[in-house]
């Protein structure tokens, strides 16, 4: 047999025997973020490639075939976060002994990953959703905590056998935060979007949703979807939704704040937005608090007319994918990976920002990202012909360069490559 071909056997038969443990905070039900749905998509797809184990936080998980889910350690209960999160990472550690590659996700579970394939001799990959230099903000939320997530992100980092980029964007972000590391070692591997389960849904559906939480069908509206932090950028499109058109309803589907200031915050410019445009109901201003089912958040979707991203920094924004797939075009802020998945002018616009240097992403001059951000979103919202067409092209470009099957077999390759390295 040619030696390529008996490369090419050899590797096959080793990825079909692989056993993979994926690492990660979230994992459902308990998922809180883009990671979490991540992870969760991913050992789905990883499957019918390697035997796949999942290790997450927030405790046992009954009757879920190959997850293991980890309490923190009861002795840490009065601790800072950091250390409990810790305290889980070295339970982790412990229990990957046998696997072939560890994959970990999000600083969280970085050092399980990290001290567990010291121990146990075991590759292991880092999949990067966030840098914690570009997230200073966190000090807010952790204290002294964040000096221990950046040490924890660092290490497992630096000591990785391969690190996976969301984005080529976060790529450049890695090796700038971390110049040390090799460049061959960063591979770029987009996240994913579940086609089959992002889709718009039937109109009565749709009305009935937006029945339910206030949504009025014959006027536009702007959705935003995230988690209340200062990454998301939330308080800047509130500032921008001030200058939209009154019959523009502003659809909030925002919760999970890092801190109670930033909660205060948001509320604040929420009130002030309500009075201004008069209170009551038609003041067109719905803020959906809970986290809704998948089938619910996409009839909020598809009851809107365009949907925003106003994120300071996002490595990639699954969110802006999961909005394309229901057919929603997408305004966005131009920064970190956004650029890779909104087209400008075909399946959205992006919105340019200059950016201060010092990790927080804070626009340089805030009164023109907010007045540039509220003239793109009433520019789509007054042509709804445009907006369709845009959220067509959206739909298809998530069916041609986000679909899981292929992210699975470059997510294969990375496993292959650090294995041969190995």
């Amino acid at each position: 047999m040619p030696h390529d071909a008996a490369g090419n056997a050899t590797l096959a038969l080793v990825s079909a025997l692989l056993r993979v443990d994926l690492l990660t905070r979230e994992f459902p039900p308990h998922v809180y973020g883009g990671a979490g749905v991540h992870v969760a998509e991913l050992s789905a797809v990883l499957r019918p490639h390697a035997e796949v184990r999942v290790r997450c936080f927030d405790g046992p998980r009954p009757g879920a075939d190959g997850v293991v889910g980890y309490d923190e350690p009861a002795t840490l209960s009065g601790a800072n976060a950091t250390l409990r999160t810790l305290g889980v990472d070295l339970a982790m550690a412990d229990d990957v002994a046998g696997a072939d590659v560890v994959h970990s996700h999000t600083w969280y579970a970085n050092m399980a990953g990290h001290l567990g394939g010291l121990l146990h001799d075991i590759p292991h990959v880092v999949t990067a959703h966030s840098l914690e230099p570009l997230r200073p903000w966190k000090a807010e939320q952790l204290g002294g905590g964040y000096a221990v997530s950046s040490w924890a992100e660092r290490t497992a980092y630096l000591g990785a056998a391969g690190i996976v980029a969301v984005s080529a964007g976060m790529r450049e972000d890695i090796l700038r935060c971390y110049p040390e590391l090799d460049p061959d070692r960063v591979h770029v591997v987009h996240n994913g979007i579940d086609l089959d389960g992002w889709v718009r849904p039937a109109e009565d559906d749709v009305a009935r949703v937006a029945a339910l939480h206030g949504i009025d069908p014959a006027r536009p509206a702007v959705v935003f979807v995230g988690r209340i932090t200062r990454q998301k950028g939330l308080p800047n499109f509130l500032r921008a939704a001030a200058r939209l058109p009154r019959e523009v309803q502003v659809v909030l589907c925002a919760g999970a704040p890092d801190t109670p200031e930033i909660m205060d915050e948001v509320r604040g410019l929420v009130d002030e937005l309500r009075a201004a445009r008069g209170g009551g109901a038609a003041a067109g201003v719905v803020w959906i608090e809970e986290m809704l089912p998948r089938p619910d958040l996409c009839a909020v979707l598809a009851a809107s007319t365009v949907f925003v991203c106003p994120s300071v920094y996002e490595p990639l924004g699954i969110v802006n994918l999961e909005a394309m797939a229901v057919g929603l075009p997408v305004v966005a802020t131009a920064t970190g990976g956004i650029p890779e998945v909104v087209d400008d002018g075909v399946t959205g616009v992006l919105v340019p920002i200059d950016q201060a240097d010092d990790g927080t992403g804070t626009p340089l001059d805030p009164e023109r990202y907010v007045s540039d951000l509220a003239a793109a979103l009433t520019a789509v919202v007054d042509d709804p012909r445009r907006a369709a067409a845009m959220g067509a092209a959206g739909r298809r470009r998530a069916e041609d360069h986000f679909a899981w099957a292929a992210i699975a077999e470059r997510t294969m390759d990375v496993y292959r490559s650090v294995l041969a390295a190995s």
